[in-house]
């Protein structure tokens, strides 16, 4: 029986992006369609934005975000641009063209309430079925978590930036 998942990768461990990414390869790889939206990356070229060029007319990839943001020095600018992507994402979500939708980083805009969590996953409980959406990210709230299908928490045991590796091209990026 086939069901669309909701699933969640989180945790304070590396890989939720790439296990994300790699599940966008593996559903292109039965030539299925899928959305990759990012909502706070952009401050940096990453590898991934080359890579899905070989996926042309399977994968779709959008930058939503300019940066991460910790790092902003205008969040009402942070929130206006969370809103945009996330009605974005829901035009995306509600078209029912995509097999996979991938919302990369979205727990952040739920974690610092740039978004209203209530109406977030009342929209994504009902999207169109058999539609699977998979959302990354730290601190997903506990309610998000509930709703999930499959959650992996990515924790860190050993990272390279503890002992001084700065992030690395193919690797972090």
């Amino acid at each position: 029986m086939a069901k669309g998942l909701l699933i969640v990768f989180t945790g304070n461990g590396k890989g939720k992006t790439t296990a994300a990414l790699g599940m966008a390869m593996r559903a292109a790889g039965h030539g299925l369609k899928v959305c990759f939206i990012q909502f706070i990356k952009g401050g940096w070229h990453y590898g991934e934005l080359d890579a899905v060029k070989w996926f042309e007319g399977l994968i779709d990839f959008h930058v939503m975000g300019k940066g991460f943001t910790w790092k902003s020095d205008n969040i009402e600018e942070d929130v206006l641009l969370a809103r945009e992507a996330w009605d974005f994402a829901c035009g995306i979500i509600a078209s029912g063209v995509y097999h996979t939708v991938v919302l990369d980083e979205f727990t952040y805009l739920l974690h610092y309430q740039m978004l209203a969590l209530d109406a977030c996953l009342d929209f994504l409980n009902a999207r169109p079925t058999g539609q699977h959406i998979v959302v990354t990210g730290r601190h997903a709230p506990e309610r998000l978590l509930a709703l999930a299908d499959l959650v992996t928490d990515m924790q860190a045991i050993k990272h390279p930036l503890a002992s001084g590796v700065k992030a690395q091209k193919g690797i972090e990026f």
